[in-house]
C-alpha cells in the first residue's frame, strides 16, 4: 500500500521544502500522511475547478504549484472561498499539497519544464542559489580513540555530503608532543617528549554546525589540548536557483521564436507577446516560470538574446529595452508554469509505477477569459 506520506517523501526529495523562499507556504495543507493513495492529480492552482476535478476523478491527493493559503489565516470557514475549498477537500478525502518556490529552485524544476517545452537545451540557472558553505576539519586522535571521536563528530552533523552521510577520511601516523609545566597530559609525562600512534581524521561539515561540531570534538577527544585544522571551502556556484538559461538548436528571428513559444504552451486569452526587434536573431534564452520582471537585470547580465517569463509590466519592460536588454517574451502566468505539472507527475510515476495513477489537470485556471483586439485601429 502506498501512503500519502510515501508520495510526499518522493516529492520532497525532488523539491526540498527547505529551499523555498522564507515568505512562501509550501507543504501539506490538509490530509493524513498515513492514508492510502492510489490516484494523484497535479495542477497549477487549487481552485474550485481543479478541486472539483480531483473529486470527480477519485484522487486522494491534489498537488498544486501555487499555495492556496499563502498569507496567514486564523480560520477556514466554509463561507469563505478558500475555506470552502478546504472543507470540500477534507469532506471528500482529498489531501492538498503545495510545491511552490521550492519547485522553482529545484534542478530540474519549474523553469526546466518551461525550457524543455520551448525546445531549449539548459546550460544553467539564471540566478544560482548560493553554494553550501562548508568547512573541512582535520584532527589528530590516538588510534585507539579514533572511532569514538569520529562517531561523536558524525552525531553532531559532520560528514554529510549531498545524499551521503557519515563520510570521513583517515590515515595513521605518528604524533609527538612534550608536556610542559602546568599541563595535565592524558598520555606521557611533563617534560618528556612523547610519540603516539595517531589517526588523522578529515571531515566536512556545514559551516552552520561549526560550534556544535567543535564542542563534540573537544568532549570526545582524550587530549587536554586538541590539535586540529579548520579550513573554509569557498562556496561554488550551485546548479539550483531561479530561472534557467538555455540555447536553441539554431538561431531564429524573434517573431519566429515568439510563435515557437506560443505553440509550445497551452492556449490562453492572454496569449504570447514579444517586445523588441521582430527580426532580432534569438539563440540564447533565459526563462523564468511565473512572474519574472524582478530578474530583468539578471537576464541582461547573462547576455542572452531573449527572456521568457510572465506578468511583465509596462514601465519595467520599456526601460529594460531602452537600456539594450534582451528581447522579451511575455506568456500567461498559468501557461508558463503548467509544464511543471507533467514534470512533477513523472517524478511520482517513476517512483510508484503502476501502484499510483498519476493525472495532470488540463483545466485552465488562468483568470483571463476574454481576449479582444481593436477592429478599427482607433486611438
Amino acid at each position: 500500500m502506498t501512503t500519502l506520506g510515501d508520495v510526499l517523501a518522493t516529492l520532497e526529495r525532488a523539491y526540498p521544502p527547505a529551499t523555498a523562499e522564507s515568505w512562501d507556504a509550501v507543504g501539506l495543507v490538509c490530509g493524513d500522511r498515513a492514508e492510502p493513495v492510489s490516484r494523484v492529480l497535479f495542477c497549477v492552482d487549487a481552485d474550485r475547478s481543479t478541486v472539483d476535478e480531483a473529486v470527480e476523478v477519485g484522487a486522494q491527493l491534489l498537488v498544486a504549484h501555487h499555495p492556496l493559503l499563502l498569507r496567514g489565516v486564523t480560520g477556514v470557514p466554509a463561507d469563505d472561498p478558500k475555506g470552502a475549498l478546504v472543507h470540500r477537500l477534507i469532506r471528500s478525502g482529498v489531501a492538498l499539497y503545495t510545491a511552490h518556490t521550492n519547485a522553482d529552485a529545484a534542478n530540474p524544476g519549474v523553469s526546466d519544464a518551461l525550457a524543455e517545452a520551448i525546445g531549449l537545451t539548459v546550460t544553467g540557472p539564471l540566478t544560482p542559489n548560493p553554494g553550501r558553505e562548508l568547512d573541512v576539519l582535520a584532527t589528530y586522535v590516538p588510534v585507539a580513540d579514533a572511532a569514538k571521536v569520529l562517531e561523536a563528530l558524525h552525531a553532531a552533523g559532520a560528514g554529510t555530503i549531498g545524499d551521503y552521510r557519515d563520510t570521513a577520511w583517515s590515515v595513521d601516523g605518528t604524533g609527538q608532543f612534550r608536556p610542559v609545566d602546568g599541563a595535565n597530559p592524558a598520555i606521557g609525562s611533563v617534560g618528556e617528549l612523547e610519540r603516539v600512534a595517531e589517526t588523522r581524521i578529515e571531515i566536512v561539515l556545514d559551516r552552520r554546525l561549526r560550534a556544535d561540531v567543535m564542542r563534540a570534538l573537544r568532549a570526545a577527544h582524550p587530549y587536554e589540548e586538541v590539535a586540529f585544522n579548520l579550513n573554509e571551502i569557498p562556496a561554488l556556484p550551485s546548479d539550483t536557483g531561479i530561472g534557467r538559461i538555455g540555447v536553441l538548436p539554431e538561431p531564429e528571428p524573434l517573431r519566429v521564436f515568439a510563435q515557437r513559444v506560443a505553440d509550445a504552451l497551452p492556449r490562453t486569452e492572454w496569449g504570447v507577446r514579444a517586445a523588441g526587434d521582430p527580426d532580432r536573431p534569438i539563440r540564447t534564452v533565459a526563462v523564468c516560470g511565473g512572474a519574472g520582471d524582478s530578474y530583468l537585470s539578471a537576464a541582461t547580465r547573462a547576455g542572452v538574446d531573449a527572456y521568457v517569463t510572465s506578468d511583465l509590466r509596462h514601465h519595467p519592460a520599456g526601460e529594460h529595452l531602452a537600456k539594450g536588454g534582451p528581447a522579451l517574451v511575455d506568456v500567461a502566468h498559468w501557461a508558463g508554469e503548467w509544464p511543471w505539472c507533467g514534470q512533477a507527475a513523472d517524478v511520482v510515476r517513476a517512483a510508484f509505477g503502476g501502484t499510483v495513477d498519476v493525472l495532470v489537470s488540463t483545466r485552465r485556471t488562468d483568470p483571463w477569459t476574454v481576449g479582444v483586439t481593436s477592429r478599427t485601429g482607433g486611438r
